[in-house]
C-alpha cells in the first residue's frame, strides 16, 4: 500500500492535485448545507482546506504559492470582465447615492479596525487586515494583502485571522439587517408597494406601450418631426393605421386615431404617454393584417467587426428595412438608441419582413456556436497587462516603500477597463455567463483551498487560544458597527427602500450569502440590482485598501 501512502502524504504532482481535488470537492458539498437558511457556499472550501492542513495533508510550498496566485488572478479578472461594462454607469442617478454609502461603509470598517489595532496593542497589522478581510467577507482583499505582505518580506499567516472572522462576517450583516427591520418595524408588503411606486428598477429598462394618437399638435407630422419636439427617447416599432399594419420610418406620418407600438425608457412612460396620446386597449400585434410578412425576432451579434460600432451606424432601417426596438445585454434590456455602442453577445430585438430579418441575421452573425468559442487572446493578454500594471511601483508621500497594486489589484483594474473600453481596441471581452461563472469558481476554489491548506497547521491552536477568541470578537465589531450605522442613515435620513438597502449592504461587504438571503426575503430582484450597482466599486476599494494598510503599517 505504499502507493496510497505516497498519494496521501507524498510530495509528487499526483499528491498535490489529489489533495486540491479532494479539498475542493468536499468543500463544495459541505458548502451547500444551510445554517438558519444561509449557506457558506464556495467559502467552505477554505475550512475544508484548513482541516486538511491541520491533519497533515500538505502540498509543496512552491506549488501552493502558484495555485494560490493563479486562482486569485482568474477570480478577480473574470469578476472585472463581468462588472466592467456597468462600472462607470453605476455612479449615475440613485447609483451615486448607493456608491457613496458603500464608500462610507468601507471607511467605517477600516476606522473600527484601526481603533481596535491601537487600543488592543497585541495584534500585528497584517493579522488585523486578515481579520478585517474576513469580517467584510472579501477574499480578493485577503489575496491582495498577502501579495503586499510577500513584497514586504513577511510570512505572517493572516489567513487564520480571515478564516476565524469570516463566519461572523456573514452572520453579522444578516443580524444587522434583522435588527434594522425589527427596530423600524418594517413591513415587507409595504416595502414592496413602495418599490413599485418609485420605479427604481424601471429607470433604465425599456417598456413596450400601445398608444393611440390623440394630440392635435402632432396630427399630420412625421415621426422625425415629433422626435424633435421634445428630448425624450422613444422607438416606434409598428403603426396600425387605416386597418393596416405598417413598419414605420422616420418619414412616416401619424394621424388622429393611429395606434402605435413603441419602446420607451421606463422613467419616461408617463411623459411620453401624455404627449402622444392615450394608452390604447391591448392589441395582439402579431395577428394584425399587413401587406407585408412582419415578424419580431431576436438576433445576437457574433461578428467581431460589429464590436464597438454604434447602432445607428449600421443603418439597418435604410439598408434592410427593419426596426430595432431593444438591445438585450447580459439579461438587461436597453433602449435601441442610435448612439448605443454595440458589443459581441448583444441581442437585438428586430421587427420587419421575414426575409429582411434573415439578411440582418447574416450580417450580424447570429451564430451561438461562435459565442461558445473563448476569446483566449483577450483573456491572457488582459492577464498579462494586469500583472504588468500590478508590478509597477507607485510612490506616495509619507509611505516608506512604493505601493504596488499587486496581482489582484492590477488584474481587476485591467479587466474592468477591457470590459468597458475593450471594444474600442477591437478586443472582444465577451464570455458567456456560464463560462464566466465557471472560471471564477475555479479560480476562487483554487485560491481558497491553497490558503486553507497553508493556514491549517496552526488554525485550531490559534482559535482555542485567547488570541483567536479576541479576533472573533473584533471581527464582529468590524462587521456589525458600520453595517448598523450605514443602515440607519440610509433608512432614517435617505428613506431608502429596505430591499434596496439589503442589496447595498450586501454589495458593500461583497457578500454573496447575504445577497442570497436578501433575495429570498424580498422575493424580487431589487436587492440584486442594488448589490450589482455597488459591487464593482466595493470590490475595487476592498482590494486596494487591504494593500494600502499593509504597505503603510508594515
Amino acid at each position: 500500500m505504499d502507493w496510497l501512502e505516497n498519494l496521501l502524504w507524498g510530495n509528487s504532482i499526483a499528491h498535490s492535485i489529489f489533495i486540491f481535488a479532494a479539498v475542493i470537492s468536499f468543500g463544495f458539498l459541505l458548502g451547500k448545507i444551510k445554517f438558519f437558511g444561509v449557506s457558506l457556499g464556495v467559502t467552505f472550501v477554505l475550512f475544508v482546506g484548513i482541516a486538511a492542513g491541520h491533519f497533515g495533508f500538505t502540498v509543496n510550498p512552491e506549488i501552493l504559492a502558484f495555485v494560490k496566485d493563479f486562482g486569485l488572478i482568474l477570480f478577480v479578472f473574470f469578476i472585472g470582465l463581468q462588472v466592467g461594462p456597468g462600472f462607470f454607469s453605476s455612479f449615475k442617478k440613485d447609483g451615486l447615492q448607493m456608491n457613496l454609502l458603500t464608500c462610507a461603509t468601507i471607511i467605517l470598517n477600516i476606522f473600527v479596525a484601526l481603533t481596535i489595532f491601537y487600543l488592543a496593542g497585541n495584534i500585528s497589522m497584517p493579522m488585523m487586515v486578515g481579520v478585517l478581510s474576513g469580517a467584510v467577507t472579501n477574499t480578493p482583499g485577503l489575496g491582495a494583502a498577502q501579495s503586499a505582505l510577500e513584497q514586504a518580506g513577511s510570512t505572517d499567516p493572516i489567513a487564520i485571522g480571515y478564516a476565524i472572522a469570516y463566519p461572523i462576517g456573514v452572520i453579522g450583516v444578516i443580524t444587522a439587517l434583522l435588527a434594522l427591520r425589527y427596530f423600524f418595524k418594517i413591513k415587507l408588503d409595504k416595502e414592496n408597494e413602495s418599490l413599485q411606486n418609485n420605479k427604481y428598477s424601471d429607470i433604465q429598462q425599456p417598456k413596450l406601450l400601445t398608444l393611440e394618437i390623440n394630440n392635435p399638435a402632432i396630427f399630420g407630422k412625421s415621426i422625425l418631426e415629433i422626435a424633435k419636439l421634445f428630448d425624450k427617447k422613444f422607438i416606434i416599432s409598428r403603426i396600425f393605421t387605416n386597418g393596416k399594419l405598417q413598419l414605420p420610418t422616420s418619414e412616416s406620418i401619424l394621424q388622429q386615431g393611429d395606434k402605435i407600438l413603441l419602446a420607451v425608457s421606463g422613467v419616461d412612460v408617463d411623459i411620453i404617454t401624455a404627449f402622444i396620446g392615450k394608452k390604447a386597449e391591448t392589441i395582439d400585434w402579431n395577428t394584425l393584417s399587413s401587406d407585408e410578412n412582419f415578424e419580431m425576432r431576436k438576433i445576437t451579434i457574433t461578428r467581431s467587426n460589429i464590436n464597438g460600432k454604434h447602432l445607428g451606424s449600421l443603418r439597418l432601417r435604410s439598408i434592410y428595412g427593419v426596426n430595432v426596438t431593444r438591445v438585450i445585454r447580459a439579461e438587461t434590456n436597453l433602449l435601441a438608441n442610435p448612439n448605443l455602442t454595440l458589443r459581441i453577445g448583444d441581442t437585438l430585438v428586430v421587427v420587419g419582413d421575414a426575409q429582411a430579418i434573415d439578411n440582418v441575421a447574416k450580417y450580424l452573425g447570429n451564430s451561438i456556436k461562435r459565442l461558445r468559442t473563448p476569446n483566449i487572446v483577450t483573456i491572457f493578454s488582459g492577464i498579462m497587462l494586469g500583472i504588468l500594471l500590478g508590478c509597477i511601483p507607485i510612490k506616495f508621500p509619507g509611505i516608506p516603500m512604493p505601493v504596488k497594486l499587486g496581482l489582484a489589484g492590477g488584474s481587476l483594474i485591467i479587466a474592468i477597463l477591457i470590459g468597458r473600453f475593450g471594444h474600442n481596441f477591437k478586443m472582444v471581452a465577451y464570455t458567456s455567463q456560464s463560462a464566466n461563472l465557471m472560471l471564477r469558481e475555479i479560480g476562487i476554489t483554487l485560491f481558497l483551498s491553497s490558503v486553507g491548506i497553508s493556514a491549517g497547521e496552526n488554525f485550531v491552536a490559534t482559535l482555542v487560544s485567547g488570541a483567536g477568541l479576541q479576533w472573533l470578537l473584533w471581527g464582529a465589531l468590524i462587521t456589525i458597527i458600520p453595517a448598523m450605522i450605514i443602515a440607519v442613515i440610509a433608512r432614517l435620513v435617505l428613506k431608502m427602500n429596505y430591499f434596496s438597502l439589503m442589496g447595498v449592504i450586501g454589495g458593500s461587504y461583497t457578500d454573496p450569502p447575504v445577497l442570497a438571503y436578501s433575495s429570498n426575503v424580498a422575493g424580487n430582484d431589487s436587492p440584486a440590482i442594488a448589490y450589482s450597482t455597488v459591487y464593482p466599486l466595493a470590490m475595487f476599494l476592498r482590494v486596494l485598501t487591504a494593500q494600502l494598510l499593509i504597505m503603510i503599517f508594515v
